[in-house]
């Protein structure tokens, strides 16, 4: 017999319904955590100034990207009404938006301008874009070319349809990716350049009765188990860049590494800037070039000295390669 005074019965599906609409609905903060895990990983690597391991280097490459998952980890944090989560995804967005600006310095250079240099650096894809690197350097009439993943047939080639107008070169020959060269209008005076795994060939110019340093790079890339022998040879690429700090320079090439790469901001940290950025591109991606510009990273640099001013940064899609060329132009001044 049931009392007549007892009150309403709160059943136990009730008891869970009123619980679930309290407290976060777990399967959308799980998700929400582990996006933000991932994410924290590489922000904190950044942070902390280091490229980590394997796969934060790929990822740091990216970065910018990165907000993508971030945004998709708030939307759950607010459907499952955490909001220690939400907190958490706010932080990690405005660290994202704080790293996704350039970095390096820009102060304009000092004293009259003496000469115009226009550079241009294209990985061709173990030469596969031979041809239209050919009609691009033609098109453009830069005076310095650096190219990277030349092969004997590329080596060749630019030999045989560029050598009038280019006459001047230094070079690392290899198969595949390994071969590299320097290409000028202007007499070169080749150096032994930076050893690496692939060819980094190094010259010097007389550009207005300055001697001006060039240097190409290409370190490996970061892959999977490669990752400090790619920090080695950007290093390597910092140590050269340092080693004449007076001398006009311009290291360019493919660096398989972005502003977001601890290793390569060593290498601006070196008095370095990047031409790009410097025309207020540092953003535009150059690889991979099949998604660019929709999606990619900036790999592909012109870094110039102090003494460099930088205009009108283009990048080229050149076809048959997974690297967008870069062609900017440079005004070297008198310098301190």
């Amino acid at each position: 017999m049931k009392s007549a005074t007892a009150g309403p019965t709160v059943t136990e599906d009730a008891w869970d319904g009123g619980r679930e609409a309290r407290g976060p609905r777990l399967p959308a903060a799980w998700c929400a955590v582990l996006l933000f895990a991932g994410v924290s990983v590489v922000v904190g690597c950044r942070v902390a100034d280091t490229d980590g391991v394997t796969p934060v280097p790929q990822l740091l490459a990216f970065l910018p990207w990165l907000l993508v998952p971030t945004a998709a980890g708030l939307l759950f944090t607010l459907r499952s009404r955490w909001w220690a989560g939400a907190v958490w995804g706010v932080a990690l967005l405005g660290l994202l938006a704080w790293y996704i600006e350039p970095y390096g310095r820009t102060e304009d250079p000092a004293g009259p301008p003496l000469a115009h240099l226009r550079v241009l650096t294209s990985n061709l894809e173990y030469g596969r874009a031979t041809g239209p690197l050919v009609d691009a350097v033609r098109r453009e009439k830069p005076d310095l070319v650096f190219v990277q993943e030349c092969d004997h047939r590329c080596d060749a080639v630019l030999a045989r349809d560029l050598a009038a107008a280019y006459p001047h070169r230094s070079a690392v020959p290899g198969d595949g990716s390994e071969g590299s060269v320097i290409l000028g209008r202007l007499p070169l005076r080749p150096t032994a350049g930076v050893p690496g795994t692939l060819g980094m060939p190094g010259a010097t110019a007389d550009v207005a009765g300055r001697t001006v340093r060039l240097q190409l790079a290409h370190p490996m890339p970061p892959l999977p188990g490669l990752v400090p022998l790619w920090q080695r040879e950007l290093g390597r690429l910092r140590d050269a860049a340092a080693a004449a700090p007076d001398v006009p320079t311009v290291l360019a090439g493919d660096f398989n590494a972005s502003q977001d790469h601890a290793a390569f901001r060593r290498v601006l940290d070196t008095g370095l800037r990047d031409a790009a950025r410097l025309d207020g591109a540092d953003r535009t991606p150059t690889w991979p070039a099949r998604t660019a510009p929709a999606f990619g990273a900036q790999i592909d640099h012109v870094l110039v000295s102090e003494e460099f001013a930088a205009d009108r940064a283009r990048f080229l899609d050149l076809g048959d390669t997974d690297h967008r060329a870069l062609v900017v132009d440079l005004t070297l001044h008198a310098g301190r």
